[in-house]
């Protein structure tokens, strides 16, 4: 298993809308291992496969506790979300150390596929549904930052920019 570098904000590949997934092979495995071992030790909650830049509908998520429930959605679709909303501070790999509302359902039905092709439909609800959707805009080229005001969004964009200008002076 290897680390895949995260894609940080502004990085106009983040913006890219994934392809469905065809192939479940053991490339797609290991790809899908490599995510779950990403994920965790960046400390997060959800990894999607666009912000490692590959370009794929597929996004693992481990809301659990202990830390060792990763559950891997590929091709993922909402087939049903509440229409109960809730305000809610979110958070991102790709724009660290930036946390702001978002509003989103508080339960959701995903239909999704695992990484050997199976279908099977996913209930969540609280911080997994939440954090399914925020990963699900990832597919779309979406970053939670879009949900903010322009001049919120562009006060994260240049402290982003000042952050990786000053990483790579170091």
């Amino acid at each position: 298993m290897a680390l895949l570098p995260i894609l940080t904000y502004p990085d106009p590949r983040l913006h890219t809308v994934a392809k469905p997934v065809i192939d479940f092979d053991d490339a797609l495995r290991s790809f899908v291992a490599d995510m779950i071992e990403t994920m965790y030790h960046a400390n997060g909650i959800g990894l999607a496969a666009t912000q490692v830049n590959v370009h794929k509908r597929l996004v693992v998520v481990d809301t659990s506790e202990t830390r060792d429930q990763a559950m891997v959605l590929i091709n993922p679709e909402i087939t049903w979300a509440s229409a109960d909303k809730q305000l809610g501070d979110e958070g991102c790999l790709s724009v660290p150390g930036i946390y702001d509302g978002v509003e989103r359902a508080v339960a959701i039905k995903v239909k999704a596929q695992d990484d050997h092709g199976r279908w099977r439909q996913i209930d969540a609800s609280g911080t997994q549904a939440v954090c399914i959707q925020h990963e699900m805009d990832h597919l779309l080229g979406k970053v939670f930052v879009e949900y903010l005001s322009p001049l919120k969004r562009n006060r994260i964009k240049t402290k982003m920019l000042k952050a990786q200008r000053e990483a790579e002076r170091a």
